[in-house]
């Protein structure tokens, strides 16, 4: 496997512990027991420790998801059952996974906003390239340009706290109700057919 497996590796489990559990919860020993991988390989691949591993799983994940979220949006034409579909997806991936798994960016996001400048701007950059990504995509439907962003905050703001209330409350209903709400203001601000 090599080099690039042994990072790969490293990569990964941090990624999934920094998600379950944030970031000052996740250790480096942790993340190099959960690779299989020396703990100096840390330190070898990243040598800005957990700060700059922690950055460039934000950012690798982030870019991941939002590339899955938009490819499942894509799946459907409606765009209003597709965002049902989407959150639907979502819920039923958060529950099969013991509700432990939500987004790859909201755990740290919400934990290092006032504490860790790097981290903060890192998140604040995916949460942007999101806007971003959903904005074009409400464009198909929604003339405004203005208004097409604000489908596309609406999207992540409504995601990002289902996600938050449906992990604490160990039930997947608030992400279906906030599909349904997403339809609901596509549904509003569409342009008629």
């Amino acid at each position: 496997m090599g080099q690039s497996g042994t990072r790969a590796r490293i990569q990964s489990a941090a990624t999934v512990l920094f998600r379950r559990h944030g970031y000052a919860a996740t250790g480096l020993k942790r993340i190099a027991a959960e690779a299989d991988a020396p703990f100096g390989s840390i330190y070898h691949f990243f040598p800005g420790g957990k700060q700059q591993l922690a950055e460039d799983a934000i950012r690798t994940s982030g870019a991941e998801y939002g590339r899955m979220v938009l490819a499942l949006l894509d799946s459907v034409s409606d765009p209003e059952e597709s965002l049902v579909r989407a959150f639907e997806a979502a819920a039923g991936d958060l529950a099969a996974a013991d509700y432990a798994d939500a987004c790859p960016i909201g755990t740290v996001a919400l934990e290092v906003a006032s504490s860790n400048d790097v981290l903060r701007v890192a998140t604040a950059e995916v949460f942007e390239e999101w806007v971003g990504m959903a904005t074009g995509w409400f464009g198909q439907w929604v003339d405004d340009p203005k208004a097409a962003q604000s489908l596309a905050y609406s999207l992540v703001m409504l995601l990002e706290g289902a996600f938050m209330l449906s992990r604490a409350a160990r039930d997947p209903e608030p992400l279906r109700v906030a599909g349904r709400s997403m339809a609901a203001l596509v549904r509003a601000a569409s342009r008629p057919r």
